[in-house]
């Protein structure tokens, strides 16, 4: 004799659940999970963090394709804690009545009276309750899986898909197939590869294009971070992940923005930050406050740029090779050959400032690279202080970001830097610095600068290291 139809619902109050399994995590430690990720740690540290193995936040994030697959606001209070559903079970072995319980919690019995009933324990046909199953049960019910827009609309999946992943044509409609790639294998874009040619509309550009071309029709909407969610997010079903490789980042798997901004950069202390820069090399109104950087070519080659941010001057920093390059196997932890690590490329930055007057050398402001790590050797021998800008912000040295742009006229990505010599990066700078600049009222840099030597002459002896 089985058990009557209906006998749970009429045990709990509720409907029998579908078991998906072993209990997964709470949701509150998936949620903490994010937050982890979310400020900038590894998924391995975050997962270690919760309290769950390092393969198990490896495949949280995996499966969430770097994004958080849950809302990371707590709950409000009108639901049950876990930390109450564990005093519930305490208080409720303890024979303690279902109205004293909700006394001590602060609830109302009612609510006390129902989660004994619904999210209890079933085994053997009796309800047993522990705060473990409870929540769980609660999580599971609480869920409320919203079907992806995408997925409802054919229509506009179709034409977000085209704008993601169409081919490249031309006016008369004829179809380029660009070059020949390899199959996605679920990883990031091609390393120095072919990238497949597609449209290749980002996903904003396509949210506010649907506005355009629809005004009157509201089903034709969506966000662009649903289109992100659409193809990071496994189980979405709307986008296939293969077009990821559409983007223009072409990842796998999403990079979560403060961990992009957690490098280690050890050389940067709290002196040297460009908050602590004078603010007469804000103005541009004072000479003799730099910007600098490096423009990067193949093999490991590289060309140190100089701008003065007055009279927009330019200077190249020839980085050749040093001796061994090339010879020898490198050596991990080894000295750097290349030309421009931290000694050489301090070297050779003091033999292009020590040339200019001592007022014309008063600070360089450069980006985070480790180039520059030894800055304070630099800063000593020419008496020019350096600062570095803050991370990921090339604004902060718009002047340098703008000469390095024209640069690649002469030096383009993707070529070796290091077959030009000293002098012909002089002939270079010399035909940069005798272009007439609109900023400058027409004027050269050469002009200028020329102005603010005889201006520094006039008012006293311009001094040399």
């Amino acid at each position: 004799m089985g058990r009557p139809a209906g006998w749970l619902k009429g045990l709990t109050g509720r409907n029998p659940m579908i078991s998906p399994g072993a209990p997964k995590s709470r949701r509150s430690v998936e949620r903490q999970f994010w937050k982890e990720v979310a400020i900038g740690a590894s998924s391995e540290d975050a997962g270690a963090a919760v309290g769950v193995s390092q393969a198990v936040g490896a495949r949280w994030f995996r499966q969430g394709g770097g994004m958080a697959t849950i809302t990371l606001v707590e709950p409000g209070g009108r639901y049950l804690s876990f930390v109450e559903r564990e005093e519930i079970a305490l208080l409720r072995t303890q024979n303690v009545g279902v109205r004293e319980i909700a006394r001590r919690l602060g609830r109302d019995a009612s609510t006390v009276s129902r989660e004994l009933r619904r999210n209890a324990a079933t085994r053997a046909g009796k309800l047993h309750y522990r705060a473990s199953v409870a929540q769980w049960k609660s999580e599971l019910m609480a869920r409320r899986p919203k079907t992806a827009k995408l997925v409802k609309n054919p229509r506009l999946r179709a034409y977000v898909q085209e704008h993601l992943d169409g081919r490249v044509c031309l006016p008369d409609g004829t179809v380029v197939a660009g070059p020949a790639v390899a199959a996605w294998k679920g990883r990031n874009k091609p390393h120095r590869g072919d990238r497949a040619w597609s449209i290749a509309w980002s996903p904003e550009q396509i949210s506010q294009r649907l506005k355009l071309e629809f005004p009157d029709d509201g089903a034709m909407r969506i966000s662009h971070e649903a289109i992100y969610q659409a193809l990071y997010i496994e189980g979405r079903g709307a986008l296939k992940r293969e077009l990821v490789a559409a983007l223009r980042t072409g990842r796998s798997l999403r990079k979560p923005r403060a961990r992009a901004q957690s490098k280690p950069q050890g050389h940067v202390t709290a002196d040297v930050v460009i908050s602590q820069r004078p603010a007469e090399a804000a103005d541009r109104a004072v000479p003799g406050h730099w910007e600098g950087d490096l423009i990067i070519g193949t093999n490991r080659s590289a060309i140190g740029t100089l701008v003065e941010r007055k009279s927009r001057s330019t200077l190249l920093v020839h980085l050749p090779r040093l001796d061994g390059y090339g010879q020898q196997p490198r050596i991990k932890n080894g000295p750097a050959l290349a030309g421009y690590g931290a000694q050489a490329m301090a070297t050779a930055l003091t033999k292009s400032m020590t040339c200019l007057p001592q007022q014309l050398r008063k600070t360089i402001t450069w980006d985070r690279g480790k180039e520059l790590s030894d800055h304070a050797r630099f800063a000593v021998d020419t008496g020019t202080k350096v600062f570095f800008a803050d991370p990921h912000s090339p604004w902060q040295r718009p002047t340098n970001e703008n000469t390095n742009g024209v640069l690649r006229q002469y030096f383009p990505k993707g070529t070796d830097l290091s077959r030009w010599e000293a002098q012909e990066l002089e002939a270079v700078a010399y035909s940069l610095n005798n272009r007439p600049r609109k900023v400058l009222g027409w004027k050269t840099p050469a002009e200028v600068f020329a102005e603010q030597l005889e201006s520094i002459e006039s008012t006293g002896v311009a001094t040399t290291s």
